[in-house]
């Protein structure tokens, strides 16, 4: 092995949108849309909220091709806050996705695959399943990020695919009715107070949105990344705008709102209707299809964290290290799914992603205002982010209102994460790298 290679530019503009729209669709879209339709109480307002956070994300997703333009290198948000605010913040930021962020979303899609897995394949274990799952990803990242992206690619595909064949046989089938569209602006009678239910609906599809940004970890692996990358984060993060309303209509138009209890009913009420007794096995299906894109998309993209961090000397130099016929950094990889199965084996770490959750919005935000204050210093670019300022300002306030929410529905949590985050600024007295004499 050697560390002294960048890694090869390999993904295209097709693979890295894959990428983008694999590590957003999870599990969210088929969950949470049951609390939303309830909470909101209006069909109307629960598309606006979709395509508020969808063009929220899509401000987002332009200042990071921006961000990626300038510094088209392997790390993603931990190479922009360096850039932006020096060393300590980066470090602080890759702290927490090395040692807890990144194992616990691994350990946490891993196991809803397995839970899902189960239900389509009775007799599977889950914890099995999921344990299965991280090795295999793992192995296909070790053979290098042209086996892992073309997967990556095929399941973002597939995921797509599957979600506009639900949307158009839902419509198509005649087994809903048009009527619960209406009234499409009004709220029902007995609804809920409006701004706590925007607050949680808002809460809700953000997370739904969550993931776009980890495809600039790859940046240092895209072919012409002046180019490809902010295209691929502005389509992937469109075309999830667009799954997500067309999802959530049609699962309007199959299952009476009033009727689902959870977002797991609300699912499988809508299979039900389309696919009768095995609508549970097939909706099943889907979501496993659509975790396992995530999970290869995840796993794929947050090792390039790790050898960035390495490449600075801001961990030991070895977790860098590059596999000289595939150019995969192997022992990066096997780091973070070695901590995975370590949390899938223990069973903890909902509770781990449950208190990081604030700091990593946070992080998100930092990095956006960081393209403000590089832009003040180096002007000119090869990519400028469209409509610019208010591209970054209207991002940033989306993001300060889901801080505001999150550190008042889970003080304690939020506060915690941003106490263990805290202990990374001793760490990095004690590992940054030192100058020669």
């Amino acid at each position: 092995m050697e560390s002294s290679r960048e890694l090869p530019r390999r993904i295209g503009l097709p693979a890295a949108a894959s990428l983008v729209v694999g590590g957003t669709i999870g599990v969210g879209i088929f969950l949470t849309p049951a609390s939303m339709a309830a909470a909101l109480a209006s069909p109307g307002l629960l598309l606006a909220v979709w395509l508020f956070l969808g063009g929220s994300a899509l401000c987002g997703a332009l200042c990071f091709g921006e961000l990626g333009a300038r510094y088209p290198m392997a790390g993603g948000g931990y190479v922009y806050l360096r850039e932006a605010y020096g060393p300590r913040v980066a470090f602080l930021y890759g702290w927490k996705c090395l040692l807890v962020m990144d194992p616990g979303l691994t350990a946490a899609l891993a196991t809803g695959l397995g839970a899902y897995a189960a239900v389509m394949v009775p007799g599977l274990l889950p914890k099995a399943v999921a344990i299965g799952a991280i090795l295999l990803v793992a192995g296909a990242n070790v053979a290098g990020v042209r086996m892992a992206s073309g997967i990556g690619s095929a399941l973002g595909v597939a995921k797509i695919v599957m979600l506009v064949l639900l949307v158009v046989f839902g419509f198509a089938s005649g087994a809903g009715e048009l009527s619960r569209f209406l009234p499409f602006t009004t709220r029902q009678p007995g609804a809920p107070p409006l701004l706590p239910a925007l607050a949680g609906a808002v809460v809700s599809a953000f997370f739904s949105f969550g993931g776009w940004w980890e495809a600039s970890k790859l940046a240092g692996e895209v072919k012409d990344p002046q180019r490809t990358l902010p295209r691929a984060l502005a389509l992937g993060v469109a075309t999830v705008t667009l799954l997500y309303v067309a999802v959530s209509a049609v699962f309007l138009y199959l299952v009476p709102r009033e009727a689902a209890t959870s977002g797991e009913t609300f699912a499988a009420q809508a299979g039900a209707a389309l696919f009768g007794a095995e609508g549970a096995r097939a909706f099943s299906a889907l979501v496993v299809v659509s975790v396992l894109g995530g999970l290869f998309a995840f796993m794929t993209m947050a090792p390039r964290v790790y050898f960035a961090m390495a490449r600075d000397g801001a961990v030991p130099a070895f977790v860098g290290k590059l596999d000289p016929r595939t150019g995969a950094p192997v022992r990066a990889i096997v780091i973070q799914a070695a901590l995975a199965l370590l949390l899938v084996s223990v069973g903890t770490f909902d509770a781990i992603v449950a208190y990081f959750v604030f700091v990593t919005v946070a992080f998100l935000g930092l990095t956006v205002f960081g393209l403000v204050r590089l832009k003040h210093r180096w002007p000119q670019v090869a990519y400028e982010t469209p409509l610019y300022p208010a591209t970054p300002a209207i991002f940033l306030a989306s993001i300060t209102v889901v801080l505001v929410l999150l550190a008042a529905g889970r003080p304690f949590e939020a506060i915690l994460g941003v106490a263990v985050v805290a202990v990374g600024v001793p760490a990095y007295a004690l590992l940054r790298p030192r100058p020669a004499r």
